[in-house]
């Protein structure tokens, strides 16, 4: 596990989960309105418990592959310097779809702490078309900023299917030892559905000594199973209000998943 990202129990990852960003189809030209929400959802987070809290562009759909717009990246730089001044908790940044360079210079310029990269390895067919991992260049970025943000990498991502036959454990084996990734993510097919545990243990059978996230549908229900081989889990949709993912936080949630989660360490 890359040291002094979470520490050493099982780990609780929130999800702010923004509102359509400036330049987006659904951008309302309400940027106070962004960082009110922002804020909002982080801070119940934080409250609740959690170990760290992964920031994403989710109200851009629908996304394109690679470099996001400017304004994307400027919007998303200034709503995580925002967070950063309410907690000392890892913050990581998600840019979709696949956006492993602007995610990372907002990193290094933030001060924050992980990356996580739809698509790190290999390549990909989504319903924004063919997305081809760019380890190669995420890895040189990195270098070239001095930078130690980590990279978690997702694990035949949700909402795409691999190009040709795949096996889950090589490719968890060749994304840390050949694309060099700092950890991993395993999710069910889409967002919000459950991980298959079956999943889980492959990868941790064929990476047993790496930092491995569930990236979907972890719920209280669940967390005994899944955690059995992960060191932890993302969670977004659960923590909304009825499970519905767009509507706001709901505390009393973020309460039962930080329990459901710690009673698995």
């Amino acid at each position: 596990m890359p040291q002094g990202l979470f520490g050493g129990s099982k780990i609780f990852v929130g999800v702010v989960h923004l509102p359509p960003l400036p330049g987006s189809p659904r951008w309302e030209g309400d940027m106070a309105k962004i960082l009110s929400q922002a804020t909002t959802d982080a801070t119940k987070l934080i409250d609740g418990g959690v170990d760290g809290i992964i920031i994403e562009n989710f109200g851009d759909a629908p996304f394109r592959i690679g470099l996001v717009e400017p304004e994307t990246v400027a919007t998303m730089t200034l709503v995580v310097h925002t967070l950063r001044q309410l907690t000392d908790l890892p913050i990581g940044i998600n840019m979709l779809r696949n956006d492993a360079h602007s995610a990372l210079a907002i990193a290094t310029a933030t001060n924050s702490a992980f990356i996580r990269v739809n698509v790190h390895y290999g390549v990909m067919a989504a319903d924004e078309g063919i997305v081809e991992g760019q380890a190669f260049d995420t890895l040189r970025t990195r270098r070239l900023l001095g930078s130690d943000v980590k990279i978690l990498a997702d694990i035949l991502v949700k909402h795409a299917v691999p190009i040709g036959p795949s096996d889950l454990g090589l490719v968890a084996k060749e994304t840390i030892n050949r694309g060099l990734a700092d950890g991993l993510i395993v999710s069910g097919p889409a967002t919000g559905m459950e991980t298959h545990a079956a999943d889980v243990k492959k990868v941790r059978q064929a990476t047993p000594d790496d930092l491995l996230l569930i990236g979907s549908g972890a719920n209280p229900g669940n967390a005994d199973k899944l955690l059995k081989y992960a060191d932890g889990a993302i969670v977004g949709t659960w923590l909304k209000e009825e499970g519905i993912i767009n509507r706001p936080i709901d505390p009393d949630r973020v309460k039962q998943m930080f329990l459901a989660i710690k009673h698995c360490s």
